[in-house]
């Protein structure tokens, strides 16, 4: 429904010559020139564009389609412009939602038949038949991709083509840090490699570091001037160091022979130890790094070294970290400096503000509200544990039998917990949650008034358990406040009890026209019918309801009943 170009594609200038938004889009491809390439490709939900004032014809069909300039195509991918499809591209579907372009449906989901793109909260990238679309409509995308390609092809409008990504990669450096490159020049042979008798080439140490430019090797001579390993005459070193990607493509297969001096690696360590489980990075380790680790580990494999061709198994990219909506550096001078947040507050604080703010794989808004929030809560654990945490009682099996309703209820909380937190840690680094699931056990320790010491003991232990992957300092100290002579570190994690997640009675919700009404204690999983008679019986809801019809009676079990009338 769009065509977009990028910012640096040639095509722009010719585009915007002589019109009106000219001046315009000139000052969008000088401020995208100033951002990253891995800020450009981030998955973050603004695209930013601008409308060329120029227009497309669609080959398929001969609709006018408007020219965009987008921050998010890159010229040195495929041809620097894209045909947008956004109902089926989540960036393009960004980007048409940000500037309000047309949208088409054009692949059908098979869980959502005939969804409008209005109620689409992301594009549909999956497998599914073609609708408005001419004679190919009911045919997969799969099939259609080819017949496509060919119906166009005949038809004089294009060609398919393979785009590769990886390109050729420079690996030196003018930089005396760095793993020298074995290659020595000579007048009469070459370029000659160096010897592997005489590996590894160790770095001088009376370098000169000038800033003058160049590699500072070229000016040690006792360095650059070697005889040839051929003809024994003059030549002399290369004289760039390879660049750091080159070490960290395959640093994980060393890591498992650290201290081999006879091989790259060993090939039964590497089977134990490999595959990488979790991979974490920055988005700028995302393409490139990546890629390379990638084509590292299928060359080794191709070596017979290793029986695998993936090196990591999951892989968790970081958000980044904005203040005013922006990403922090110094050059906009927008950056927090770390020291003055520890000694104000500490790096548990720190680390709990970090984790609560948003899940680590999305953007995180700088808020020093939010830094005050997490201090204040670290301090009412603490309080928590001086004031009710019984050192005399310690930690003791808690009996199920002699609990009463109160203590069953703290109970449910402290086993609730326990399961959410260990979900969140397991299935998908969700720390927020895990943090918001000890906030509510907290809560429910400060509402509890029963005497039953050691629940009361248990439900600080399993907090502080809970809290220590996240504020390891401030849980360390509680416990051997606690007299436990333990580490936090070395302690076990906490099991639940799916029995003590069971309760006898659960308090409800009443809604009427969507308005709360009254709250019930009723049985656990209550049927419609007792709930029926119950709620509409009771004196607060009759005064809503009385002479009105009742359209609907909706059941959220143990949760909430909603009643239209």
């Amino acid at each position: 429904t769009y065509v977009v170009l990028a910012p640096e594609h040639p095509l722009v200038s010719q585009l915007i010559k002589g019109r009106q938004q000219e001046a315009a889009v000139q000052a969008f491809i000088e401020k995208t020139a100033k951002l990253s390439k891995s800020l450009r490709m981030s998955g973050d939900d603004r695209k930013d564009g601008i409308f060329t004032g120029s227009y497309a014809i669609n080959p398929v069909n001969g609709s006018q389609i408007p020219i965009w300039v987008g921050d998010y195509v890159l010229m040195d991918y495929g041809t620097g412009a894209i045909m947008a499809v956004p109902t089926h591209d989540q960036r393009d579907f960004l980007f048409a939602r940000e500037h309000n372009l047309p949208m088409i449906v054009v692949i059908e989901d098979p869980k959502n038949p005939g969804i409008k793109p209005d109620d689409m909260r992301e594009a549909f990238a999956d497998e599914g038949r073609l609708v408005n679309s001419g004679q190919f409509v009911g045919i997969s995308n799969v099939e259609a991709k080819q017949k496509i390609s060919e119906w166009m092809s005949t038809n004089g409008m294009g060609q398919s083509t393979v785009q590769w990504r990886l390109r050729d990669w420079l690996i030196s450096r003018q930089r005396y840090w760095g793993a020298p490159i074995p290659m020595i020049y000579c007048d009469s042979c070459g370029i000659v490699s160096v010897p592997e008798k005489d590996l590894p080439i160790e770095l001088p140490k009376n370098v000169q570091i000038t800033g003058e430019g160049g590699s500072p090797l070229a000016k040690c001579e006792e360095f650059v001037n070697v005889s040839c390993p051929k003809c024994q005459g003059k030549a002399r070193r290369e004289t760039d160091t390879m660049a750091t990607f080159f070490d960290s493509s395959w640093y994980f297969l060393r890591f498992c022979s650290a201290h081999n001096d006879q091989e790259v690696f060993n090939k039964e360590e590497a089977k134990y130890w490999m595959t990488v489980d979790q991979y974490i990075g920055g988005i700028e380790h995302a393409i490139l790094h990546l890629l390379y680790s990638r084509f590292f580990t299928k060359f080794f494999k191709d070596l017979g070294l290793i029986a695998f061709d993936e090196p990591f198994d999951r892989l968790l990219t970081q958000g980044m970290v904005l203040k005013d909506g922006e990403v922090m550096s110094k050059s906009r001078g927008n950056t927090v400096d770390p020291d003055e947040v520890l000694k104000e507050y500490g790096a548990d604080t720190l680390r709990l503000f970090i984790l609560f703010a948003a899940p680590p794989e999305d953007q995180l808004e700088w808020n020093s509200n939010g830094l005050e929030g997490a201090w204040k809560f670290l301090n009412r654990i603490y309080n928590m544990t001086d004031v009710r945490f019984d050192v005399q009682t310690g930690l003791k099996s808690v009996e199920v039998a002699e609990l009463t309703k109160e203590d069953k209820s703290l109970e449910f909380e402290r086993n609730k917990a326990i399961k959410n937190v260990t979900q969140s840690f397991e299935e998908g680094f969700k720390f927020n949650t895990a943090i918001s699931s000890v906030m509510i056990l907290a809560n429910a320790v400060d509402k509890y008034k029963g005497t039953n010491a050691a629940l009361i003991n248990k439900t600080i232990e399993t907090i502080i358990l809970l809290l220590s992957p996240i504020t390891p300092h401030l849980c360390e100290e509680l416990f051997e406040r606690m007299g436990l002579k333990q580490s936090v570190a070395k302690a076990l994690w906490p099991a639940y009890s799916e029995d003590a997640l069971k309760q006898d009675t659960i308090t409800i919700v009443a809604q009427v026209n969507g308005k709360v009404r009254g709250q019930f204690d009723v049985a656990a999983n209550s049927t419609e019918t007792d709930l029926r008679a119950m709620i509409l019986s009771d004196d607060r809801i009759k005064a809503y309801i009385d002479g009105k019809e009742i359209k609907k009676f909706i059941v959220v079990p143990n949760k909430l009943v909603s009643i239209v009338v």
